[in-house]
This record gives structure tokens, sequence and C-alpha cells, in this order.
């Protein structure tokens, strides 16, 4: 079972689900832009058979506090060192962490100042090369590039309902299997107050992410952690060609390519769950069958 807790990290509340046993090997799930640890719903339940699953919302997203811009500045290194709080305040020291979109840089921040917490990386669309970065980036590159008020409301396209719709059809083969909760809850959440600016803000710190680039590939290098790449091949912003470049990096890296576009969990949650449970039993030892389901946390608390 599912529960949905939160945390308090640096004065605000972090919204988070936990599934699976507490002393079962941990998955540290990272949402990306514009959803929320809502994206892993089908997922999660897989998963807590065999680990314990921990999804948060980033701050500014989902269900967490979006702190106002006065006083926190939205940026992915404050993001990444956010969820390293949240991580340290829940009590996790090791786990495997599973990167989507905005949640690869954040999580790969995370890898490069705790190499020593991380036993696996799992990348569904998590880009860390820029020949992943399809054409779609252009207006954004533009502005990081010539940061002025016209670039930055060019980018407003990107928040609307339709943009949003459009980013979990689009590369789909069939978008009857697509929910609509999903993107119409995405949709609801970033009409908040406020929130347009937060995403702004957060487009243009991306750059700050691709100049980290050399520092995760050099971690790759180095580390050589067990490292998964399962990837909607039709996704419209990163492009295969970053799934595969991990294995210039990490030789040992396992990459698998789906018929499916940047939100592929929605589509083919369960390919890629059984993917995910057969390469970490194999790098990490678990066994494959069901757990006992007991000390399982079935019970709402805040930490």
């Amino acid at each position: 079972m599912t529960t949905y807790q939160r945390a308090v990290v640096n004065g605000n509340a972090i919204f988070y689900r936990e599934a699976g046993a507490k002393d079962a090997p941990t998955i540290l799930l990272l949402h990306g832009f514009p959803t929320s640890s809502h994206m892993f719903r089908n997922l999660i339940p897989i998963l807590a058979d065999r680990y314990h699953v921990i999804a948060p919302d980033l701050p500014g997203f989902g269900f967490s506090d979006a702190p106002d811009r006065k006083t926190f500045s939205y940026t992915f290194e404050n993001l990444a060192n956010v969820i390293d709080r949240f991580t340290q305040t829940i009590g996790l020291d090791r786990y495997a962490i599973y990167v989507f979109d905005y949640g690869a840089p954040i999580g790969l921040r995370l890898a490069l100042t705790h190499p020593e917490r991380i036993t696996a990386i799992i990348s569904q669309n998590g880009n860390a090369y820029e020949e992943g970065l399809s054409q779609a980036w252009n207006p954004i590159q533009k502005y990081w590039k010539e940061p002025t008020s016209a670039n930055r409301a060019a980018l407003r396209d990107f928040l609307t309902p339709e943009a949003t719709r459009s980013q979990y059809l689009y590369g789909v083969a069939d978008e009857t299997l697509v929910a609509p909760e999903a993107f119409t809850l995405d949709s609801a959440l970033l009409a908040r107050h406020g929130n347009d600016k937060i995403q702004l803000d957060l487009s243009l710190d991306h750059a700050s992410n691709v100049a980290v680039y050399p520092k995760f590939q050099e971690y790759f290098r180095a580390h050589r952690p067990a490292l998964l790449a399962v990837w909607g091949k039709n996704d419209p912003f990163f492009l295969p060609q970053g799934a595969e470049a991990f294995r210039r990096d990490n030789p040992d890296a396992e990459v698998h390519l789906f018929d499916a576009g940047h939100f592929a969990l929605e589509t083919h949650a369960s390919e890629i769950a059984e993917v995910i449970l057969t390469f970490l039993g194999q790098r990490l030892g678990v066994k494959s069958g069901p757990r006992e389901r007991t000390g399982q946390n079935t019970s709402t608390t805040q930490a």
C-alpha cells in the first residue's frame, strides 16, 4: 500500500509517496517537468513488492510547498540540496535513483556529492549528454543565451494546458492508454498563482545542467555505477542518442528503448518495471519473487 506523507525540510513541507518494506533496498524516484510523483503511481506498486520506494514532489511541484521566490532561488542546485536534505530527514543513507527529465540533473548532483550512497541509477528519459537534446530545446537555449523579457515570455507556451497534454501524447501509438487525469492534474498545479514564474526561472537555470554534463560523465567513468537507461524513443525533447551515450562513459550501462513518448510510464509501466526488477536483481542481488509483507509501512506519518 502506498502512503502519502510530508517531511519538513528547511521549514517547507515536501510531499512524498512511500511504499514497500522499510528494511528493503530503497529506490528514490525523482520526477520532472511539468509533473510530480503522481507520474509514478503505476510503477510504485510493482517495485514495492521488492523495494522500499520513495517518491517526493520537488519544491514548487505537485503537493510540496512552493517557497516564495524572494526567499528561495529556484535553481537545480538548490532543488538538489533540498532533496539531499530530504533524504537525510527521512533516514535514507543508501538508495538507487530513478531519474526522469528534471529529476536527472537533481539526482546526478546527489551522486556527485554522495557517490557512496548511490547503489544504482535508472534513467528514464533523464539526459546527461548534449547529443540527447532535440531541437525542441531551441527556444529555451535562446533564452539561456539572451535572457530578455521577450525570450522569457516566449517560453510561456510550454506552460499551457495544450502544451502539457501534448507532452503526454506526442509519440504515443495508442492515446487511449494515457490517463487524462495525469496531464489535467499537471495543468491545474501549473496554473497556481506564481508557479509560472517558478517554471520560467528553472527554464533559465537549465543551462547550469548542461554546463555540469561533463562532471556527470566523469562520475560515470570514475565510479561505473550500475546504470540502466529505459527510454521512450519518441520523446520530442530527449533523443535516444542521450540514452546510448551512457555506454560511452560506462560500458556496462544497459540501454532499453521503448516505442513510447516522453512519459513512457503512462503506456509502458509494466514493461519498464520488468526491466528494472531484472536489472536491479542482477546488480543488487535482490531476489525476483515478492517479499513477505510483514514490516511493510502502511501508515501515514509526518517526518
